[in-house]
């Protein structure tokens, strides 16, 4: 009997130990620079854009891929990573996404087929060790 007292009493030491030693703080990202507005033509905003637009094509459920048209606003952040806010429009081209030929992609306009988008992507980067992962991802038709 106080075999299982004893049991028991570890047990709940050691659930009291874990409870104790949860920081809800431990699992913010501290940012180490705050949110600013960056150029679009920044070359690392272009690698992010590249992976975010692959990453929306792959998940796309439409039978043609999708290309910027413009970029509305960049921003950036620093944390353990450099982190990308970027809203952008974006558009169906003329490209179906399995065809193998390397034509240039036009935007579908004034057809049947128009359709625009408008886009927030989070890219989270490490672009010196090209490493991108998609962080959030929104999108509604314009």
């Amino acid at each position: 009997m106080t075999r299982s007292w004893g049991s028991c009493f570890l047990l709940f030491t050691i659930f009291g130990a874990l409870v104790a030693s949860t920081d809800p703080n431990k699992n913010k990202v501290k940012v180490l620079r705050g949110l600013k507005v960056i150029n679009a033509s920044n070359a690392n905003v272009k690698q992010c854009l590249w992976f975010a637009m692959q990453e929306y094509n792959k998940e796309s459920e439409d039978k043609y891929l999708f290309q910027v048209v413009k970029a509305i606003q960049v921003q950036m952040q620093v944390t353990d990573r450099l982190e990308y806010f970027i809203d952008v429009e974006i558009a169906r081209s003329n490209c179906r996404k399995f065809s193998n030929s390397s034509e240039n992609c036009v935007i579908q306009e004034s057809s049947k087929l128009e359709k625009k988008v408008i886009c927030s992507f989070l890219v989270g980067a490490l672009p010196w060790n090209g490493e991108f992962i998609m962080m959030k991802k929104q999108c509604v038709d314009a």
